[in-house]
């Protein structure tokens, strides 16, 4: 039997404010564990909560970007369970009345847009981490990620592949990243995805058993374990076993899935409304404030690259992939560098330069108006192409600009017809057998000429001075 895949997710994003969402608490990551706490996030009895205004305004700009309804009478809600990370053995969260509602995010997988409905996006806090690392057989909690505000983000049963999967958190991080709503930091657990994974028969309408993986470091492990998972449910069925609705971890190592619990159902959680938090009311002004504020999403700065300055929809995707990148593109290009050049010196030797650093953009110690004064210099033909990758190694070694580094190390490339004639005549007679071959027909021999011209000038001829002199001088009787 043919099946199809039909797949949700659950995108846990960690909010980046400086307080905690229900205390004052820092959110710092790399805190010594149990020192960013306070009564309210270590739930003793009798604190109480305030909410954080700035997890509200993020919430609602996520809200917007995804295209949903942003309610304008919202509640907090307990969900109440017994876990070690969770002191007060209840988390605040949003069940029946989220604050964003039924929106959409449009993705591109093969060439096909898919539109991927959003049921929510609820606010919620974070849990303590439990750790299992002391030694000794001990356990512990470190409670500085507890009331950490979390936005929990589902989709419909939209989705219909791994591709799909990857695609649809790729494009929700790059606009949580470009609403400097969240870091995104996978590693450090700021954004956590969690796939529902069904199959049903191709052309059926009922929605098969689902079950649900946790657990997952990177976007390709998701997409891996969502590939196993759906071969895995159709294997059962095709050996005429059941599915069972479950919670399952994924193992990187051996590649699959394992059953890790029974997945709860909302009502085993016994949500009841928070009765320490007053209802949130979003009028049109505050939402309208917010919408203001919003900067240029990645479709719409993709679409206005390509129209603007005529790039391709690859190089286009690939500057807007992050916020930073795509600001330093623009900076460069107002700075008076050729945009196609400036993409191609950008996506290609320095993003080289900074992945062998490890560096972000952000940090790039070439400024965009020193990238764009290094190819001037290429433009202007003070140095070739080939030195300006030279040069820009040592631009981003040193901080020193393009013009500097040039005249300290007498790299200006030779533009003089006459003293490029001399160097060519001299090369010609040093390589008479090459000279005749390419006289005789064997045209592939004016590399190797150009070649030697070009180390005979320490790479300072100007490429299209030295091929016209030197033609020249081949076709002369």
């Amino acid at each position: 039997m043919a099946y199809e895949a039909v797949i949700g997710m659950e995108v846990h994003v960690e909010i980046n404010t400086r307080s905690k969402v229900f205390c004052a608490c820092s959110t710092a990551f790399d805190a010594p564990p149990n020192t960013n706490v306070c009564p309210v996030c270590l739930g003793m009895p009798g604190v109480l909560p305030v909410l954080n205004r700035e997890m509200v305004n993020k919430t609602v700009a996520v809200g917007l970007a995804l295209n949903c309804r942003i309610s304008r009478w919202s509640k907090m809600d307990r969900k109440n369970y017994f876990y070690p990370d969770l002191a007060k053995n209840y988390q605040i969260s949003q069940y029946d009345l989220p604050l964003c509602q039924e929106g959409f995010l449009d993705i591109e997988v093969d060439g096909a847009t898919r539109r991927i409905g959003i049921t929510r996006a609820h606010m919620e806090e974070d849990t303590a981490r439990n750790t299992h690392s002391i030694g000794g057989g001990q356990s512990g909690v470190d409670f500085n990620r507890a009331g950490v505000p979390l936005l929990e983000i589902v989709t419909e049963p939209d989705l219909r592949s791994a591709d799909e999967v990857y695609a649809y958190l790729t494009m929700l991080k790059q606009i949580l990243e470009y609403l400097d709503a969240s870091d995104c930091n996978i590693e450090e657990g700021s954004l956590r995805a969690e796939a529902n994974v069904s199959v049903r028969p191709v052309g059926a309408q009922t929605l098969g058993v689902k079950t649900e993986i946790k657990n997952v470091a990177s976007l390709h492990g998701v997409t891996k374990a969502v590939e196993y998972e759906i071969a895995r449910h159709v294997r059962v069925l095709d050996e005429g076993g059941t599915i069972t609705q479950e919670t399952r971890g994924w193992d990187a190592d051996r590649g699959l899935t394992f059953s890790q619990r029974q997945k709860e159902s909302a009502h085993d959680y016994h949500y009841f409304p928070e009765p320490d938090l007053a209802p949130i009311v979003v009028d049109e002004a505050w939402e309208q404030r917010i919408r203001e504020g919003l900067p240029e999403l990645p479709a719409a700065r993709r679409s206005r690259f390509s129209d603007q300055y005529g790039l391709s929809t690859y190089d286009a995707a690939i500057l807007t992939a992050t916020r930073a990148m795509a600001d330093y593109f623009e900076a460069t290009a107002a700075c008076g560098a050729d945009p196609k050049q400036a993409a191609n010196w950008i996506m290609g030797d320095l993003q080289a330069l900074l992945t062998l650093s490890a560096m972000d953009i952000r940090a790039c110690p070439v400024q965009p108006d020193a990238l764009a004064g290094m190819i001037a210099l290429i433009d202007d033909g003070t140095i070739s192409g080939k030195i300006g990758k030279d040069v820009l190694g040592e631009m981003f070694a040193t901080g020193k600009t393009a013009r500097a580094i040039v005249e300290a190390k007498g790299l200006t490339q030779i533009s003089d017809a006459d003293a490029l004639r001399a160097v060519i005549l001299e090369v010609i007679e040093k390589n008479p057998a090459q000279v005749e071959q390419y006289r005789s027909g064997k045209e592939k021999v004016l590399g190797f000429l150009v070649g030697q011209v070009m180390r005979a000038t320490q790479g300072k001829a100007n490429p299209r001075l030295l091929n016209d002199v030197l033609l020249a001088e081949l076709r002369k009787p």
